[in-house]
């Protein structure tokens, strides 16, 4: 994962969130984000598969 003042991120995922938000709202926040930035690092590191390869190894159409 990218090296980001964790503590501003987190701020900004709060300042998006509505006045009403819930703890179970900013915990999804925080997955949805840490989620993205690893699937970006294993895309950059080459740790992916390419969706023919998924396709003929699942016998899925086009």
């Amino acid at each position: 994962m990218r090296t980001t003042n964790v503590k501003k991120e987190a701020y900004h995922l709060l300042e998006k969130l509505p006045d009403g938000a819930t703890w179970d709202d900013l915990m999804y926040e925080i997955y949805v984000r840490q989620s993205i930035e690893a699937g970006l690092e294993d895309s950059k590191s080459g740790r992916t598969t390419d969706v023919k390869e998924v396709r003929a190894k699942f016998g899925l159409s086009k």
